[in-house]
């Protein structure tokens, strides 16, 4: 049989995937969406195949995997999805005060594109209220194509994001739109809207939690950055809180950047 390129880095960096989190990222959040005041409230998770070694304290669920490989070292397990998410939610979060939202661990069971629906009157949050799932290679194959990825830098020592929190209602229902926005935009394949939900998602974050792009312990300009390539394309957001890599929405090159391997089973 021939070797897939993730077949083979796969044996030196771990055979679980990786997970990209478009729009809508924190509504899986109970402090988040218990203030949404039209849930659910949406978010979109990509699964990605263990093809490149993604940096640590990034926004690309590096610690669950970390998790995760340690629970299953021979890879994911067979069963139901829903199953192995919530064990690894448990083994992940069984001694944290500040427990990682489960799509974290959606993103990395699940393949395919996910439109994750969070409401807090189902299950206090924790885990969404319906996922809406694509494995549609066409699909798969237009949003590789225009999702363009910028290496950043990690997440700082002695940072978090949660030293201001503004949970104001109408900006987490802004949030949580984002994330139904982005997912109908993929299954279009619409790139302006794609790009307009990842730059929506962004106000909300910096509204919500401005922390997550403006914070003492950052030495990297964000905002600046953010807004030369929200400029330039059609939009742009970063992978998670504090940098890491910046998603950049285009049909066409954006210089340094690569793309992503989507995982369709």
């Amino acid at each position: 049989m021939t070797e897939t390129n993730h077949d083979g880095i796969a044996r030196t960096i771990g055979p679980i995937p990786y997970r990209m989190a478009l729009a809508g990222g924190w509504i899986d959040q109970p402090f988040v969406s218990r203030h949404n005041p039209a849930p659910p409230g949406s978010m979109v998770v990509v699964g990605l195949n263990p093809s490149s070694c993604y940096m640590l304290r990034a926004g690309m669920a590096t610690g669950t995997r970390e998790v995760a490989l340690a629970l299953w070292p021979g890879g994911l397990p067979d069963g139901d999805p829903a199953d192995l998410v919530r064990e690894l939610y448990r083994e992940e979060n069984k001694d944290r005060a500040d427990p990682s939202g489960s799509q974290d661990m959606i993103g990395l069971v699940y393949p395919g594109i996910n439109r994750l629906d969070y409401d807090f009157a189902h299950e206090g949050g924790v885990f969404p209220k319906h996922i809406e799932s694509t494995a549609d290679p066409a699909v798969a194959a237009w949003l590789a194509g225009v999702i363009h990825v910028l290496p950043i830098a990690p997440r700082p020592d002695r940072y978090s994001p949660l030293g201001v929190q503004r949970p104001e209602p109408d900006w987490i229902a802004r949030l949580g739109q984002t994330g139904r926005d982005c997912y109908d935009a993929i299954l279009h394949r619409d790139l302006d809207a794609l790009g307009a939900s990842m730059n929506e998602c962004m106000r909300c974050w910096e509204s919500i939690l401005p922390h997550t792009v403006r914070h003492p312990a950052l030495t990297v300009d964000l905002p600046g950055l953010l807004d030369h390539y929200q400029q330039r394309y059609p939009g742009a957001m970063y992978s998670g809180c504090g940098g890491g890599y910046l998603y950049v929405a285009s049909d066409t090159p954006v210089p340094g950047a690569f793309t992503v391997d989507i995982r369709l089973s």
